[in-house]
C-alpha cells in the first residue's frame, strides 16, 4: 500500500532531508518543537516492515511517500488491557518508561518496541510507583531525571524500597557532571543523555539489563 502526501511549501534542501528522520532534529526555533514527529513516523513504518521516502527541493514543495505491507492474517489478542505493548518479542524483559513529555515518552516507547522489548509507560513518578507495586515482572525502570512533582531520583529511591533488585536507567538533557555535581543523581548510576538514537537506547538498555 502506498500513501503519498504533497505540499506546496518552501521545500527542503538535501542537508535537511538527510536528517529529517533523526530523533530530536528540528529546523524550528528553540521551544517550538521537539523534532520527534518524523522520527516517530519513521519508527512506526520500519516496525511495520514498511518504507518511507522524502522527495523535496527548495521552492518546489515536498512529497512524502509511505509504503506499507498488506497484512492478510488475523492478529492475535494483545495485552492492551494491562497497559502492556509488545514489540517483536526478541527479549522477555518488560521496560517501564517514565517521562512527563508525551512526545519524548512516545519516542522512547516506540524505540524500545522496535528493539524487541515489551513496554509499559507512565507520565509521572506517582503513576510509575503504582505500576511497579502491581507489576513484579518489570525488569527495568527507564526514567527521566527532571520531572514535575516526583523527579527521577526520588522515583528510583522509592522504587528500590519496593523492588531492591529493580534495574534503573536514567535519561536527561543535562550532562552527567551537571546532575551529579548538583546532587541530583549519585555517581555511578546508569545514565543516557538526550538526545539519543534508537540504536543508542537499545544498546544501553541491553547493557544495563545484562550487568551483574
Amino acid at each position: 500500500m502506498l500513501i503519498a502526501v504533497t505540499d506546496t511549501g518552501f521545500g527542503m534542501p538535501s542537508s535537511v532531508i538527510e536528517k529529517a528522520f533523526d530523533p530530536f532534529f528540528t529546523t524550528k526555533e528553540v521551544g517550538k518543537g521537539t523534532g520527534l514527529g518524523l522520527s516517530q513516523v519513521y519508527g512506526f513504518i520500519k516496525q511495520s516492515n514498511g518504507h518511507v521516502k522524502i522527495y523535496s527541493e527548495p521552492g518546489h514543495g515536498t512529497t512524502i511517500k509511505v509504503y506499507l505491507p498488506r497484512v492478510l492474517t488475523q492478529t492475535e489478542p494483545s495485552d492492551a488491557k494491562n497497559g502492556l505493548r509488545s514489540g517483536s518479542e526478541e527479549f522477555s524483559e518488560i521496560i517501564l518508561v517514565v517521562e512527563d513529555e508525551a512526545a519524548v515518552r512516545m519516542f522512547s516507547v516506540e524505540a524500545l518496541l522496535e528493539a524487541g522489548y515489551r513496554v509499559i509507560e507512565a507520565e509521572s513518578g506517582v503513576a510509575a510507583l503504582k505500576l511497579i507495586e502491581s507489576r513484579p515482572d518489570i525488569s527495568l525502570l527507564f526514567t527521566d531525571v527532571v520531572m514535575p512533582g516526583m523527579n527521577g531520583a526520588k522515583l528510583a529511591e522509592e522504587a528500590h524500597k519496593l523492588r531492591p533488585e529493580l534495574k534503573i536507567l536514567f535519561t536527561t538533557g543535562y550532562t552527567r557532571n551537571a546532575v551529579v555535581h548538583n546532587g541530583v543523581l549519585d555517581p555511578g548510576v546508569e545514565l543516557i543523555g538526550k538526545p539519543f538514537t534508537i540504536d543508542q537506547l537499545s544498546r544501553k538498555v541491553r547493557e544495563v539489563l545484562d550487568k551483574q
